[in-house]
């Protein structure tokens, strides 16, 4: 197998529409390379002023008509220039072996609150009370490394408490599942729509050695309310459209009452707006902001139910 390394330097309000562009031809996620993040700096409740630009790297394997595949993606990128420029994307060629080095030299250790993420491949020195969380994230999104994964690690990290029920939906890498029974979750059930990355999340959850307490399934909102359970957390790292939508659908019923849920992956502004209103919509209080760079994660409760004894 030989890979088509794609990287480009974007301005920063162009990133997510070139990473739409790239990740519908390259299977292994895309790196956003920010520059050095250090998490325990970041102040959670005011973003940080975002870099003007950043590195999006994609791995396009050079099998089938990979060739109109890259013309497709040049094409996209041609199309965004129109509206801001940036430079050119720099391709490579690189062997399996290669590829394999190549995107991994993308990820390294990072720390967020209490949690300790390390690749596989990686080294970590650990304070007392650190968690660790070792990880793939192969061709699964999730390993840390954007601002959305952060924030939803810092809001497990606030509340979070020991033997919760939690639901991960969209789980990705798995990474949040992990950290959610890591950090004390009693269970924690992982869905994702993406075989392969349901594939990748059981991997990183018997890596870790939290296989019995973390169930990782395939499917999304219909199949959690298939498992007939009331959960007392739910972390959804999606989109907008996507949580307005489960708000529609009774996410909100899931919980059991004084339940939280956290959502993220949405932009400060009209995304922002938009999901809150969804969640009030759907009887819940909003009652936590978490904010980096031009990215925001809100956390709600449903309010307990008068004479209600868990």
């Amino acid at each position: 197998m030989r890979w088509l390394e794609i990287s480009v330097r974007v301005p920063t309000e162009l990133a997510d529409n070139i990473a739409e562009i790239l990740s519908r031809y390259a299977p292994n996620g895309i790196a956003y390379d920010y520059g050095p993040v250090e998490a325990d700096d970041t102040d959670w409740e005011r973003p940080r002023r975002p870099p003007p630009v950043l590195t999006l790297r994609a791995y396009l394997p050079m099998i089938g008509d990979w060739e109109a595949a890259r013309q497709r993606i040049e094409e996209g990128f041609w199309h965004l220039r129109q509206i801001l420029p940036f430079p050119p994307p720099q391709f490579r060629e690189l062997d399996e072996t290669a590829w394999e080095e190549a995107w991994k030299a993308h990820y390294d250790v990072l720390r967020v609150g209490p949690f300790v993420i390390k690749p596989s491949w990686r080294t970590a020195r650990l304070e007392p009370g650190d968690v660790l969380i070792e990880l793939d994230p192969g061709m699964a999104f999730g390993t840390g490394t954007h601002p959305t994964t952060r924030m939803c690690l810092q809001a497990l990290a606030e509340w979070l408490r020991p033997g919760d029920q939690v639901l991960d939906l969209g789980t990705g890498s798995g990474i949040l599942a992990i950290a959610a029974a890591r950090r004390g979750a009693g269970r924690v059930w992982a869905l994702d729509i993406d075989p392969v990355a349901v594939q990748v999340a059981r991997e990183n959850v018997e890596r870790n050695g939290v296989a019995d307490r973390v169930e990782v399934l395939q499917g999304s909102l219909e199949e959690a309310r298939a498992l007939g359970e009331r959960f007392d957390g739910i972390v959804a790292n999606i989109v907008a459209p996507v949580i307005g939508r489960f708000c529609e659908q009774g996410i909100a019923d899931l919980l059991r009452p004084g339940g939280w849920i956290v959502v993220s992956g949405f932009f400060q502004g009209e995304q922002e707006g938009t999901v809150r209103q969804a969640l009030e919509a759907a009887g819940l209080t909003v009652a936590r902001r978490w904010a980096e760079e031009s990215w925001v994660a809100l956390g709600a409760r449903r309010e307990m139910a008068a004479g209600y004894a868990p």
